[in-house]
């Protein structure tokens, strides 16, 4: 079950919520690479849909595919700590995804092939979410939606303007928590750039206070289901 992006005009935002779910649904249903047979649950996002702010890591770990929710080992409570220093919170103030939905056997690499069938997923969560700013966990996302071979160390806290799924977007490339956790300086570049997100945001948010036009999708339809739990997390 593939996504398409087609340029239209923008929808709503009780619109978006309901593609969002739709969207759930098309990821937990998905089989387009070996991934999705090895996987315990899918790991779709968490947090504020409506959120201009925007995490992007690289794939599941174990306890995320035990939970089916992103960032909740301890590079998710890092994560936490992080956000609370800057006085924001990931329910509220965030959308956290990855850009495989899959954890890879024994947390390797995400392959290329798994990064292109999951893709889509992540540039439809960009039009439906909306974010300002999106900040890029680690080599895999910050490549990915630069476009650029660059890794991490040499871009890290440095803003880029980008469009991302026909967006303008503010890509704020960041070291992954996991690797911080690793490495106490690594950790200490990572709170500086933190530190830096508030005033991103509000820059971003005065350049740029109208809606833009976003693009939509064209998916199987999701059957009628009872909202999953972490739906709730929606917020």
């Amino acid at each position: 079950m593939k996504v398409t992006l087609e340029a239209v005009s923008s929808s709503t935002k009780d619109e978006r919520r309901e593609e969002l779910l739709a969207l759930y649904h098309t990821v937990g249903a998905c089989r387009e690479c070996p991934l999705g047979s090895l996987r315990t649950n899918a790991v779709f996002g968490m947090g504020n849909a409506d959120a201009d702010l925007m995490f992007v890591g690289e794939a599941p770990g174990a306890e995320e595919d035990r939970q089916g929710r992103p960032f909740v080992g301890r590079a998710g409570k890092l994560l936490d700590e992080l956000l609370a220093e800057i006085g924001m919170e990931r329910r509220r103030d965030a959308w956290i995804c990855n850009v495989l939905k899959c954890r890879p056997p024994g947390n390797r690499d995400p392959q290329p092939e798994e990064i292109e069938q999951c893709k889509p997923y992540l540039m439809r969560q960009v039009q439906l979410v909306r974010p300002l700013v999106i900040c890029t966990l680690g080599n895999f996302a910050t490549k990915l939606l630069t476009g650029s071979s660059t890794g991490i160390t040499r871009v890290r806290g440095r803003p880029q303007e980008r469009e991302i799924a026909g967006l303008p977007v503010t890509l704020y490339p960041l070291f992954h928590p996991a690797a911080a956790l690793r490495t106490p300086s690594v950790l200490e570049q990572l709170r500086q750039d933190f530190a830096g997100i508030p005033d991103l945001l509000a820059r971003t948010r005065a350049a740029r206070p109208a809606e833009p036009v976003l693009a939509t999708v064209a998916a199987g339809e999701a059957d009628p289901a009872p909202e999953p739990p972490q739906l709730g997390l929606f917020g």
